[in-house]
């Protein structure tokens, strides 16, 4: 007979059958169909198989949600050219990516299941941290970002083989580089451990890389820091990163910390900084350098009678976003001397008393 694709019609079952119906289907047709039943019946135990790995999926609650999703987007349809009826389907044939990028991710979803579709080759990116000045933060700049990345071994280009040593076809995966778990259309492709999915082994190990074929090696790149940015801003760089095995370079993504000024802090787009002053100079009015964050040094003038924590704004000295710059606040603090001669005491005294301020 020919082999169906729909796993329901293999058991008899309507698609919204039960799992008591499905397990009473499996039982009466294994019973009829079973080799021992059926000695020296070739399209018996074929038939058997059949009904075996429908059973196991349609009776497993999340393999039946993942078929029965796969089903109705199609997958499972006659091949071109396949005579009188349409085959079992296999993972290695579909790749279930492509239909389904709208879908949420469901390509990912089904390719997590058989193991096909997915770049599984293809390098992920490699997450490392930066610290950033406070400066280079707020106007913009390069920073250094140490990577470790793994390269093919030197010594024996990426082998794994000693110099002079036999390489030979892995017996473990007969040179496909992957084994395969499981059955039929739900069987899931891996990495073969053996030869570390190259296909070949070396009678003797290299001695630089233990017969990896791979290599850390350290990397110091400079990247570009955009104006404005927070510590947990994260920034991707593009084609930095760890080379896959099918060629492809992947991405560094850097998240950023910035490091604390001690005079400088942010509020939002505003820079704060705070200026002590002497009591004198609060009651009589000054005039204080400020610096600013590129490093200029603004005239600020403090006028008569300034109260402790009184903030005066420097326009244009904050951080720019959007095309739009903030200010630089400046909080003023007014220091009181922590000792008084026995002269300055009695002055001070006399003012109090003068002014009719209690002490």
């Amino acid at each position: 007979m020919a082999k169906t694709t729909d796993y329901y019609r293999v058991l008899g079952v309507d698609e919204k059958a039960g799992g008591d119906d499905i397990k009473k289907a499996y039982r009466r047709l294994a019973k009829k169909y079973h080799p021992d039943a059926n000695p020296n019946d070739a399209s018996a135990a074929e038939r058997f198989k059949e009904i075996s790995e429908a059973h196991s999926v349609l009776s497993d609650p999340e393999k039946r949600k993942h078929y029965d999703l796969m089903r109705r987007y199609g997958a499972f349809v006659p091949r071109a050219g396949g005579g009188a009826g349409p085959a079992r389907p296999r993972a290695e044939d579909f790749d279930f990516t492509k239909g389904f990028e709208g879908f949420g991710g469901l390509g990912d979803l089904f390719s997590s299941i058989f193991g096909k579709g997915r770049r599984a080759e293809a390098p992920e990116a490699i997450e490392v941290a930066a610290a950033v000045p406070f400066r280079i933060a707020a106007l913009g700049g390069r920073v250094p970002v140490t990577v470790t990345v793994t390269e093919a071994c030197p010594t024996c280009g990426g082998s794994g083989a000693a110099p002079g040593a036999t390489i030979t076809v892995c017996s473990e995966c007969q040179g496909r580089g992957e084994i395969a778990f499981g059955q039929g259309a739900f069987a899931v492709k891996r990495p073969c451990p053996a030869c570390r999915a190259r296909g070949r082994v070396a009678s003797e190990p290299c001695g630089r890389c233990g017969g990896r074929g791979e290599v850390q090696v350290e990397r110091r790149l400079m990247i570009e820091v955009p104006a404005g940015v927070e510590s947990g801003h994260k920034l991707r760089v593009r084609g930095q990163g760890q080379r896959g095995r099918d060629g492809s370079v992947g991405d560094i993504t850097v998240t950023l910390t910035v490091e604390p000024d001690r005079f400088l802090s942010r509020e939002g787009q505003d820079i704060l900084c705070a200026v002590p002053i002497n009591l004198a100079q609060a009651v009589f009015g000054t005039r204080v350098k400020v610096r600013t964050v590129d490093g200029r040094r603004v005239v600020l003038r403090v006028p008569p009678g300034t109260q402790p924590g009184r903030r005066f704004r420097i326009r244009g000295q904050g951080i720019e976003h959007n095309g739009r710059r903030g200010d630089q606040l400046v909080e003023v603090q007014v220091k009181i001397p922590d000792q008084l001669s026995p002269e300055q005491e009695a002055l001070m005294k006399q003012f109090a008393e003068k002014a009719g301020l209690k002490y």
